[in-house]
């Protein structure tokens, strides 16, 4: 049997992204964002609205980057949201973490999270469905420990999933199946 529950705003899971930028002043702005995913092969798309000081930030450099945020850094992620960089300039730097400056587009790349994919702002939607942010992945690089060979590893990203129901959060690690291969035994 099946119960109705409460909508929420979200599909669940959802990932939980680091959305990094540069302020005015060259310092690094970072945003916890689970609401965003892959439009295309090479473009991302967040649904972030423009009081945020990351959306600013994005408009005036034209570019941005997306981390997967990790569950050794799952305190650091959630600090990301809980605090805003309109409020706290110096968020970035009382996290603990470092940044460097990415080689393609003018943006921070956070170190200690394993995955990040580089973007340039292509535009924002504003309308009544407008989504926000979209942006074009110009590079994506990964930490070496994080790779088997040339591939990623999803075990070693251990990446975290965000839980809108319960406001949880939880390690994403166990491969259970073979995609595009597994279903093919019902055929």
């Amino acid at each position: 049997m099946r119960k109705s529950i409460k909508t929420t705003e979200a599909i669940f899971p959802m990932p939980v992204l680091m959305i990094a930028t540069y302020n005015e002043d060259g310092s690094v702005d970072v945003m916890n964002a689970a609401w965003g995913t892959m439009l295309a092969r090479d473009h991302v798309i967040l649904n972030l609205t423009e009081t945020h000081k990351t959306v600013k930030n994005i408009k005036a450099r034209k570019a941005f980057t997306v981390s997967i945020a990790d569950a050794a850094h799952m305190k650091e992620a959630d600090y990301f949201g809980v605090v805003s960089g309109n409020n706290t300039p110096d968020k970035f730097a009382k996290s603990g973490l470092t940044a460097k400056k990415s080689e393609n587009i003018d943006a921070p790349v956070i170190i200690e999270f394993p995955l990040c994919m580089e973007c340039e702002f292509i535009e924002y939607q504003d309308g009544k469905y407008g989504c926000g942010v979209i942006g074009k992945v110009v590079n994506t690089t990964a930490d070496e420990s994080v790779m088997n060979g040339n591939n990623i590893d999803i075990e070693k990203v251990a990446a975290i999933a965000f839980d809108p129901y319960t406001h949880g959060y939880y390690k994403v690690t166990q491969r259970i199946g073979e995609a595009f291969k597994d279903g093919l035994d019902i055929k």
